[in-house]
């Protein structure tokens, strides 16, 4: 039984090896955090800034000359593509990625997680 234990865990070990995990989960999902809240705020003012420059080049009526007339604009839609290629938007959703695969793994296990990695124990399907 290589990789397996040789005895069953009693329930005081699976209460802790699950509290163990609940707190690796929540302290995973919580060191997201900061990293998500700069990049929501760089895509937020970069969004802006390119809805700004839109707004100014489509008012303009030497639209269709060059995108060179607005410089503003087009260096915001550069650096736009560049945070989306970089994948800024995977960054901005990672926790809710992180939940929501691990939900999908615990729920062979007839438990579930909120958002913030804390567990969820569903009670345990009639036998029939």
């Amino acid at each position: 039984m290589a990789g397996s234990q040789a005895y069953p865990l009693n329930s005081l070990e699976q209460t802790e090896d699950l509290k163990a995990f609940e707190r690796r989960l929540m302290e995973y999902v919580a060191s997201l955090g900061p990293s998500t809240g700069r990049c929501r705020i760089i895509l937020i003012v970069v969004s802006v800034c390119t809805a700004t420059g839109a707004w100014g080049w489509l008012l303009d009526p030497r639209t269709s000359q060059s995108l060179w007339n607005h410089p503003f604009f087009t260096l915001s839609c550069i650096v736009l593509v560049g945070l989306f290629l970089a994948g800024i938007h995977k960054r901005v959703v990672a926790p809710s990625i992180i939940a929501q695969r691990c939900r999908t793994v615990l729920a062979d296990y007839n438990m579930s997680c909120d958002d913030t990695g804390k567990l969820i124990l569903k009670p345990r399907p009639a036998n029939t």
